[in-house]
Formats: C-alpha cells, sequence, structure tokens
C-alpha cells in the first residue's frame, strides 16, 4: 500500500481500519467517487468503518490531517453531494448497518445510518409499523442518505419527511466528537433542535452514526385511484380541491402531458389517448373508513377536464395503475440521458400557474420540458431534456433552468424539496437566501467542523 507512506491521513486510517476497511487502490476508489448526478470524483482512500467508533475515529484523524471528508450511502442522490473532492477522503456507511431495535410500544425504532430503506421497512412491518419516508430509491437508498438530504417520497403529503419522523441522532462532529441529539420520544424541548439541523445538512455539519426514528402503524388498508384530467390546469385545480378538504391522501402524484404520452409509449394501452394530465391516488387507513376517505376524495378529484377516474379492484389492478408512472424515470433517461433534473416546491394552489410558466419558459429557450411529482406538497420534478455533452444546448439548458428557478421563487417556492443542494444548485442558494441568513450558516459550519473538512463545497456557495 504504497500511498500509505506518501500520506500521513491514509497512515492514521490504516491504524484505525482493519486491512479490508481501507481501500487505496485508485480502481477501487474510482467506484465511490459519484453519485447519481453522474459526477465523479478521484478520492485518495475510502473508509468503511464497521463501529460508530472507528467512523469518529476517521474523521478525528482527517480532521488533524485537515483533509477533506465526504460521508457516503449508496450514492443514489443526484446533486453531487456525495462526490468527494480529489484527493480527499470517502467514509462510507455500508458496514454501519445495523437494526438495532425495533420498539413497537414505543413506535420507535434505532438504527444505523448504512441500513437501506427497504431493509427497514420490512424489519418494521413484521412488527406492525412503517417509516414514512419512501423515496423511489428504497430498495437502494440508505436511511443515512434519506436523513442528509431529507429524502422523503410520496407519502410525506400526509404523513411528512424525515425531519418530522425522526426523534434523535448520533454523530460525530467535524473534530470526531461524537454527540447525541434530540430524545426517544415523541415530546422534547431540552434545549435547541439539533436533530431537524443535521437532517439536511447533507454531512457538512457531522457524520450521523445511529438514528432514532419514529414509526407509524401499517394502515389497515389502501385504495388506489388515478384521474386523467385533459389538460395540466384541470389537474391542478384538482389538486387543490383534494388539498383543501378534510380526507388527506397518503399519496398525491401527477404526471403532465409530456409525461403521461411517454409512460404511455413504455406501457401500451394503461393511460386513454390524449391524457393532458393523471393524478395517482393512495387513500390509507382502517377497512372502517377508507372506503369513506377514497370517495370524499374521489368527489374532490371530480371536475372540469376530468377525462377518467379510476378505483383500483385490488392489489394486482393498483400496481397496473401505478406502472406507467413507475416506467417513467428509466424512460426518461432513456430519452435523454444528459437531462437536467430539478425538484422545485411551489404552494399546491400555485401548481397550475407554475406548469403554464414551464410552458412558456421551455417554449423561451427551446427546451422540451417533462414534469412529474408530488403534487400533494407541490414538489415537483422538473426534467429539462436536451444533450448536455453539447456545449451550445447545455448553455441553453441553463438559461433554462436560470428561468425555473425565477419562477420558482416568484411563486413564494424553494428551490430543492428532496434532493438536496450538493454541487447541483449551490450557485443558486443566493438566490434564495440572504446574505445575512447564509453567514449565520457558514457560522454554525465552523462551529460543528472548526477545521472545514466535512464535505467542503456542498450546500452553500464560497463566500465573497
Amino acid at each position: 500500500m504504497t500511498e500509505t507512506a506518501a500520506s500521513p491521513v491514509l497512515a492514521s486510517l490504516a491504524r484505525i481500519l482493519a486491512s479490508d476497511e481501507l481501500l487505496t487502490d485508485a480502481a477501487d476508489c474510482w467506484a465511490y467517487g459519484y453519485d447519481n448526478s453522474r459526477r465523479q470524483g478521484r478520492p485518495a482512500g475510502v473508509a468503511l468503518p464497521s463501529t460508530p467508533e472507528q467512523a469518529a475515529a476517521v474523521v478525528a484523524a482527517c480532521s488533524a490531517a485537515a483533509t477533506p471528508l465526504t460521508v457516503r450511502g449508496r450514492g443514489t442522490g443526484t446533486a453531487g453531494a456525495a462526490v468527494p473532492d480529489d484527493g480527499s477522503i470517502v467514509l462510507s456507511t455500508e458496514r454501519l448497518d445495523r437494526i438495532i431495535d425495533i420498539d413497537g410500544p414505543n413506535r420507535v425504532a434505532v438504527v444505523q445510518p448504512g441500513v437501506t430503506n427497504a431493509a427497514l421497512q420490512r424489519a418494521a412491518g413484521e412488527a406492525g409499523f412503517f417509516w414514512p419516508p419512501d423515496p423511489t430509491s428504497a430498495e437502494y437508498c440508505t436511511v443515512g442518505g434519506n436523513l442528509g438530504c431529507n429524502s422523503a417520497g410520496p407519502r410525506a403529503v400526509k404523513y411528512g419527511t424525515p425531519r418530522d419522523n425522526t426523534l434523535g441522532l448520533t454523530a460525530a462532529t467535524g473534530t470526531g466528537q461524537i454527540i447525541r441529539t434530540g430524545c426517544y420520544t415523541t415530546k422534547g424541548v431540552v434545549g435547541y433542535d439539533l436533530t431537524r439541523l443535521l437532517i439536511g445538512s447533507e454531512g457538512t455539519l457531522a457524520v450521523i452514526l445511529e438514528a432514532t426514528l419514529k414509526l407509524t402503524p401499517l394502515p389497515e388498508a389502501i385504495t388506489t385511484l388515478r384521474a386523467v384530467y385533459a389538460d395540466m390546469e384541470s389537474a391542478a385545480l384538482a389538486v387543490s380541491r383534494i388539498m383543501g378538504q378534510a380526507a388527506t391522501p397518503r399519496v398525491l402524484e401527477f404526471m403532465d402531458g409530456r409525461a403521461a404520452a411517454l409512460a404511455a409509449e413504455q406501457r401500451p394501452g394503461v393511460l386513454p389517448e390524449g391524457a393532458g394530465s393523471v393524478l395517482l391516488i393512495e387513500a390509507d387507513g382502517t377497512r372502517a373508513t377508507v372506503e369513506e376517505t377514497a370517495a370524499a376524495i374521489g368527489r374532490a378529484a371530480r371536475g372540469p377536464g376530468l377525462m377518467e377516474l379510476r378505483t383500483a379492484a385490488n392489489d394486482d389492478e393498483a400496481r397496473q395503475l401505478w406502472e406507467a408512472r413507475k416506467a417513467l424515470s428509466p424512460a426518461l433517461r432513456g430519452v435523454a440521458p444528459g437531462k437536467i433534473n430539478e425538484d422545485v416546491v411551489v404552494p399546491v394552489a400555485s401548481m397550475g400557474t407554475f406548469i403554464a410558466q414551464l410552458e412558456e419558459i421551455g417554449r423561451r429557450h427551446d427546451v422540451l420540458i417533462v414534469s412529474f411529482g408530488h403534487a400533494g406538497n407541490g414538489n415537483i420534478h422538473v426534467n429539462l431534456l436536451g444533450n448536455a455533452e453539447d456545449p451550445d444546448e447545455r448553455a441553453r439548458m441553463e438559461r433554462c433552468l436560470g428561468d425555473v428557478f425565477s419562477s420558482v421563487l416568484g411563486l413564494n417556492g424553494t428551490l430543492s424539496g428532496e434532493h438536496g443542494i450538493g454541487i447541483a444548485k449551490r450557485d443558486y442558494v443566493g438566490r434564495e437566501l440572504s446574505p445575512e441568513v447564509m453567514e449565520l450558516m457558514r457560522g454554525i459550519k465552523a462551529v460543528f467542523d472548526p477545521a472545514g473538512i466535512l464535505n467542503p463545497g456542498k450546500g452553500l456557495p464560497a463566500a465573497i
């Protein structure tokens, strides 16, 4: 291991970790240098700690050597938050994958950060519970990654985000000091809420070592509905009606006309011809109440422009109703591998206005825009399709993106709902946050990470 002798931090890590817990060969490290943003870094080493104490020691060693450190789950993020600087160290949580406890009576799960979302759901499900966050990548993404980006998925419309479903954390600060935040109970107001601060910080403040999560009982029954509309305006008005009445959907997803057309190509016959927008809806509850809830949502879904409203009769039919939506993301990657994928959020009542503005922005820049996402909380995945390898086309897409962000902020929205900031949106943050607020955030970063080693260059633009 020739690089160890040449690098003090690698030598320190070799004393902390077993030989199979430290990778230094360039070919081995390469696989840990990218995420789903398709950006790539070249780390000098990859630490694979198997205990929280080892992970904290890795952080301390990097701090002492002033070596940048990026914590990583499975790399499913799309904003570049898990992409390391060249020559830095990656701390992978893949071996910190213990489900420590499923405490049914207290509705609590205690897990390490490398546990996948799907593994947690299976373990909780055996006890009659679930953890509400459910990103599309649930089979692969980790709880640590979910917490790092506050990634929520479709169920957030009813059950909230990771911030709403996490009671406490154990984490290592930028000096390697292990801290405990929050509590084991659903009520607690002692001290500042550092748990919510760390969630969504993308590994820039601390490395999460353990999470105490709030579980929710599994519903007795789920009813799936699909509403097809002639245009997006009709669908947006339906979303406002649905969210404006008492029966809250468990899931309320949408596809615009272009997304519906692409999905129909992937699954012929699943959607009616001429669909201008599609809403996918789930209602849940007890067997005694779910039909009433679904009926109330269905009544709200009815209105001008409705082409079809279907209720799944059984689980197989529910899966068929979801087929088109699940085929969409892979299809978009096939059409435009270099697409720009954003996850902006606008107030629910402004969705129709925003989609109309997207149409105009796309025409102005000659960029095809396809949108889908979590309509119930206004979280819209805006996909700018094009060849990002072509410099002229890439420049046009970037100008288009700037106007998309202007539209979002003009409607009192926010630039990211669950993908995080990472590298991809870092330079746009100043359009949403004031200089005073960003300076406060840099001060907080300095308290947690005085050497500035934790995921540097992510989340906030450099101070001028």
